[in-house]
């Protein structure tokens, strides 16, 4: 088990997870014992558990939750829980990071699971480093939030290489690959080295 004090971001900074409200959902009792037992060893102390889709939706109406780990066959289909809370209009709950839990993770689910707007997907059974590690990464990588008719949930482009050659790009922040022509003659080093010395100031 990793503990609180083991939590660290860059090896030297201490992780306080005190103030965190985590709300885990997993249909098994003893998947939520195993699920809460790490969570209480990294220091978190706010913890839900719910079995049930309707638990789910319940709390997070009434509560708001920093982290949302639900287990991928909750409710016959957890993707589906992802994909509600994601177009619903609770918030903030509907742009908190959500690990999905899962021990089927075949391709066509992880895709899956990131088309619907998880955050990150997690092979069950579960190890503490790996779930730390996961918790810490999400909590640290701000994805701007992406809301179109096909998909909401956080950027699913993990590197912002631009548009692709030939291609429009489909957000606000996208800009056009093309470059124009040069409004103003190119400066000379001298020039741009007078302009951007120092000066003496003559009091």
């Amino acid at each position: 088990m990793v503990t609180e004090a083991e939590a660290n971001l860059d090896g030297n900074a201490k992780l306080d997870f005190r103030e965190a409200r985590i709300l885990c959902a997993d249909a098994s009792s003893q998947g939520l014992d195993i699920l809460g037992q790490m969570l209480i060893g990294f220091g978190i102390q706010q913890i839900t558990r719910v079995q049930t889709g309707d638990e789910f939706k319940k709390c997070l109406a009434r509560t708001k939750f920093d982290l949302i780990l639900l287990e991928g066959g909750l409710n016959g289909n957890g993707y589906e829980l992802v994909n509600w809370l994601r177009r619903s209009n609770l918030e903030p709950n509907r742009y908190a990071p959500i690990i999905v839990l899962s021990g089927h993770t075949p391709r066509a689910q992880v895709e899956q699971a990131r088309d619907c707007g998880a955050s990150f997907v997690v092979v069950k059974p579960i190890s503490a480093t790996t779930l730390l590690a996961r918790i810490m990464w999400v909590g640290k990588n701000s994805r701007l939030f992406v809301e179109a008719d096909a998909y909401v949930g956080p950027d699913r482009r993990f590197k912002n290489e631009g548009v692709p050659a030939g291609q429009v790009g489909r957000r606000r922040s996208d800009l056009s690959g093309e470059v124009g022509e040069a409004v103003d003659p190119n400066m000379s080093q001298s020039e741009i080295d007078s302009l951007l010395k120092p000066q003496k100031l003559a009091l």
